[in-house]
């Protein structure tokens, strides 16, 4: 199995390194500078791992770890130029899995790479329940009971969230934010329709139970009725 890694990294020389070595090693790379184009990489790719710098331009490597962890638990290589505790420390409670200090020699950074794969895939939930709702996030397939749900990318992004919050009221400001990211052109009702959409997919009969709730003045929950 060839996996596939992002690396976010504004050092030219560095980067390229990072690219060659890591396809030495058979995995299939991508390479970007900046960090709003890192998050934005993330959420398209869907990678197995990502090798994030700290320090990046556009947007640092904390706020990008930050955001992916909203929605993603892909296992995060976090590299710095700094060696403080306190630095390793933000880095790590920002969702980062690992840490490893430049300069660094490439066979540590491989060694690493091995563990956080290894330790993923053993881990890592390949389903999401909730109810009589079943999303499989490798084929990206959704189903209620044992009907298959025809949803969008989004939509299916956007259940994805729910269903790693459920029981949790969600404002719209934190939904945009995990769900549509740089996508969001400001739409003042954007979430409004796309939930109002995913509603009519998910009760699809009328004996379901409606799942999706607006909070009024706070948001919207996903919840079994009478809970």
């Amino acid at each position: 199995m060839s996996y596939s890694i992002l690396v976010v990294e504004d050092d030219p020389d560095l980067s390229l390194l990072l690219q060659l070595e890591l396809q030495a090693e058979g995995y299939t790379v991508k390479v970007v500078q900046d960090g709003m184009q890192g998050l934005i990489e993330a959420r398209q790719m869907q990678p197995d791992l990502l090798v994030l710098d700290r320090s990046l331009p556009r947007m640092d490597g904390l706020e990008v770890c930050r955001r992916i962890r909203q929605t993603s638990r892909t296992p995060i290589l976090m590299l710095t130029s700094f060696d403080q505790i306190e630095e390793k420390v933000e880095g790590l409670d920002a969702g980062a899995n690992d840490y490893l200090t430049k300069p660094f020699h490439i066979e540590e950074l491989l060694a690493r790479i091995r563990s956080l794969l290894r330790t993923y895939q053993e881990q890592a939930p390949t389903r999401l329940r909730f109810a009589d709702l079943d999303l499989d996030l490798l084929s990206r397939q959704a189903q209620r009971g044992n009907s298959t749900l025809n949803l969008s990318t989004k939509e299916f992004d956007l259940l994805v969230f729910f269903l790693r919050h459920p029981n949790q009221v969600l404002p719209k400001s934190r939904i945009i934010e995990a769900v549509w990211e740089w996508d969001y052109n400001g739409e003042d009702n954007i979430v409004e329709v796309y939930i109002h959409n995913l509603r009519k997919k998910i009760k699809r009969q009328a004996s379901q139970p409606q799942l999706l709730h607006t909070v009024r003045g706070a948001g919207y929950i996903l919840r079994e009725p009478g809970n």
